[in-house]
């Protein structure tokens, strides 16, 4: 019952690709605006959280400012389910130039071109995180990400093909890490997105200004496999299907002579070059999780205050 379920579930998704693939991206970014006002003002979907989040990392602006750039990001959000449809059918080898530009990428493609392993991070960026990895792979960049094995096996298979089809490979996030180590050892390129909230037992990092759980796995592989972190994001530009890849830093741990060396130091670097690109566009940032989950208890928090 449950596989049939499934399947059922498989065809309901590939219907609804095959539908957005048919919508002009000019209609769905009508369609983008008039549901993204249902989903921030009628359904008020993750309200509380969107606004706690946005006044903390904004705290001079006010609440009309605040439901504002909450409703534009939802319609990023809604763009991106839309060019996830369109890009394989609309970017190609031949055209990519004509949907993307690249920024500050000399450095990213020199680590590329090098036979040491590669680190590559990024965070929820609407626009879009999806098309950064469908990019490199198009242009004979491989990189290997991880994520949570879907439970619907059709949908984990479809999305495995859809990432795979230019050289995206997913690494499951549970068991998945001697395939991490095994792509590490052999000089090839990771990506991590890197803005997810790691739990009481994370590496806490200062993130618009206030403590944030981190994963350390990050850091610690460069570290131990000697590989340069670059930060990386997508950005949408004027319009849908028009995105800017930016490079906005890379550090090598070979070259920052002992001024960012540990777990702490790396995890700190890479989280405020985020910040920094968040707070260029942070209508195209996902503002709906929580990123500052603290479930340490007062003492955790005390003692966090007190180190910092």
């Amino acid at each position: 019952m449950q596989k049939r379920l499934d399947y059922l579930v498989y065809v309901l998704v590939r219907l609804f690709i095959c539908v957005a693939q048919a919508i002009r991206m000019e209609t769905g970014q009508l369609l983008a605006d008039w549901l993204a006002w249902l989903a921030c003002d009628v359904l008020r979907l993750r309200s509380k959280v969107v606004d706690e989040n946005l006044q903390h990392a904004f705290p001079e602006l006010d609440p009309a400012e605040r439901r504002r750039l909450a409703r534009r990001m939802w319609r990023h959000l809604l763009l991106l389910v839309l060019e996830v449809a369109h890009v394989p059918r609309k970017i190609h080898q031949t055209n990519w130039r004509k949907y993307v530009h690249l920024r500050n990428v000399t450095p990213l493609m020199r680590a590329f071109l090098d036979d040491r392993p590669l680190v590559l991070v990024t965070g929820h960026f609407f626009g879009n995180f999806e098309v950064g990895g469908y990019l490199l792979g198009l242009l004979g960049f491989p990189t290997h990400s991880v994520a949570r094995t879907l439970d619907n096996k059709y949908l984990n298979d479809f999305l495995e093909r859809f990432r795979g089809a230019t050289g995206q490979h997913l690494i499951p996030k549970n068991g998945g890490y001697d395939q991490i180590l095994e792509v590490l050892g052999r000089g090839g390129t990771m990506a991590f997105l890197a803005d997810q909230a790691a739990g009481p037992k994370g590496c806490w990092v200062d993130f618009f200004g206030r403590p944030a759980s981190t994963y350390k796995a990050i850091a610690l592989l460069a570290l131990e496999h000697d590989a340069p972190i670059a930060v990386c994001y997508a950005r949408r530009l004027d319009r849908p299907m028009h995105f800017e890849m930016v490079v906005s830093e890379i550090i090598d741990p070979r070259d920052t002579k002992g001024e960012v060396a540990t777990v702490k130091d790396l995890t700190q670097w890479y989280t405020k070059r985020l910040e920094e690109a968040i707070r260029i566009d942070p209508d195209q940032y996902w503002w709906v999780h929580r990123r500052w989950k603290d479930t340490r208890g007062p003492r955790g928090r005390t003692a966090q205050k007190a180190a910092a």
